[in-house]
């Protein structure tokens, strides 16, 4: 098979392009940029392209799948070329969907917990031997690809993103995989700038939920109201699991689930996780995975990168990394870590840098969030603003929105890291929580500096 990539170099479709070549397949691809990690991994397989740039003349009749990438637009030289060409046209999801068509596909949807419940079912089926294709969106400790096909694995297991498919699909990319065992682990309003309404963007899963086939799998979090009303849009012959906080204490730092008779002592902490743990346990299940075998493994499972990852580590001091932006993650990540350790202080730091977060209109939904910890900071960019083409706010306005007046608001990151260093750290933790990077902090350096 020969397969072109129109903007090779997205985080996502890098790694669907490693996969095919991995199959065996001849994959080549275009991008007007592309940045680490995507290049050197690209390069180390030898489909890094030659140079940046659209090159129509890189497709032809003998091309048998052309895969659109998000960054490519409608009026992209190299999609007309394959339009006019009359050559096959999939986006990422749409391709994925191609190359397991004939697989059971479990499906792995929700506002918060995606990533982790996703990768605890891979942790758990590896050291089970049960081979499965999957898709991350996360490099998994124990893995070398966010992405594995292959023509011989029985099950394909995905994390289902609701963001849309590609700039000329406007579909959810989880509408897409069609879900023979599915999961919603929790429904909090995301992506205004697509889902302008809470209301429009909760239907994005009373569909999915209606795309279970019958005698399918519904698996769901019965602690979420919102979870609980959507499932109703399942099939009658649709059998729906609930789930729920599986019991758990903590103990010298350490969390231990209880679980039939036996208590297991957990690398992941907080009551979010424990609720990710008990959906993955399910899904394990309908995948033929026993209960004692699940307790094995999941023992070992570390978590999932960038969710709750420990940068340092002191006698009296942590600093975390989060991947929490929205208000729901943010709330549970403080109460994680203050569960773990309520002995000492929490600073929680995160930043506004999604397009939901920096909306004015948005920040209100932020009440609340961050009410748990010790001393609250916001760091927000007003580049990332001007990229986002978005109307500047005021420190006063995230005062306001986050209804704290002690709250600390910074634009700077050279104040924000001058800050930090006046804090007195002994018996108190540090929490960073974004899906960027601080305008570019080096959160390792801060951390190690933070501990010495």
């Amino acid at each position: 098979m020969n397969v072109h990539f129109i903007a090779i170099g997205g985080s996502a479709m890098h790694n669907l392009a490693l996969a095919l070549h991995h199959k065996g397949y001849s994959v080549t691809g275009s991008d007007d940029e592309i940045f680490e990690p995507a290049l050197s991994r690209l390069s180390g397989f030898g489909l890094l392209p030659p140079s940046t740039g659209w090159f129509p003349e890189k497709l032809s009749a003998g091309t048998d799948a052309v895969i659109l990438g998000m960054h490519a637009r409608s009026d992209n030289p190299e999609l007309l070329k394959a339009k006019e060409l009359g050559l096959k046209i999939f986006s990422y999801p749409e391709y994925l969907y191609e190359q397991s068509k004939d697989k059971i596909r479990i499906v792995i949807g929700g506002s918060h917990g995606k990533t982790s419940i996703t990768a605890m079912i891979l942790h758990v089926l590896k050291y089970a031997g049960i081979e499965t294709d999957f898709m991350v969106g996360a490099q998994l400790e124990g893995f070398d690809v966010m992405v594995k096909l292959s023509e011989t694995a029985r099950f394909m297991v995905f994390e289902g993103d609701e963001y849309l498919t590609s700039a000329l699909d406007p579909r959810p990319k989880f509408h897409l995989y069609m879900p023979d065992i599915a999961l919603i682990s929790g429904i909090a309003w995301d992506h205004v700038n697509v889902f302008p309404t809470f209301e429009n963007y909760r239907d994005q899963f009373r569909i999915f939920a209606g795309l279970v086939p019958p005698g399918g799998k519904l698996i769901y979090c019965a602690d979420d109201s919102e979870v609980t009303t959507v499932i109703q849009s399942a099939g009658s012959d649709v059998k729906t699991i609930p789930y729920y906080t599986p019991d758990y204490y903590v103990k010298d730092g350490v969390t231990i689930l209880k679980k039939n008779y036996r208590q297991v002592a957990l690398k992941i902490f907080g009551r979010h996780n424990m609720m990710n743990l008990e959906g993955a346990r399910l899904v394990c299940e309908a995948m033929g995975v026993s209960e004692n075998t699940f307790l094995d493994a999941i023992e070992s499972f570390n978590g999932a990168s960038k969710r709750l990852e420990c940068l340092a580590k002191g006698s009296t001091c942590n600093v975390y990394k989060d991947f929490a932006h929205s208000p729901s993650k943010l709330k549970a990540t403080i109460n994680a870590v203050k569960e773990q350790f309520p002995e000492r202080r929490l600073v929680a730091v995160m930043e506004l840098h999604t397009y939901s977060s920096l909306n004015k209109n948005f920040l209100s939904e932020y009440k609340g969030s961050m009410e748990n910890a010790d001393l609250a900071v916001v760091f927000f960019s007003r580049h990332a603003l001007d990229l986002k083409r978005l109307p500047v706010f005021s420190s006063n306005d995230v005062s306001k929105a986050f209804v704290r007046d002690d709250i600390q608001v910074f634009t700077e990151k050279e104040e924000l890291l001058n800050f930090l260093a006046k804090q007195h750290w002994e018996n108190m933790n540090l929490l960073l929580m974004s899906s960027g990077n601080f305008d570019g902090m080096n959160l390792p350096e801060l951390a190690a500096e933070i501990i010495r």
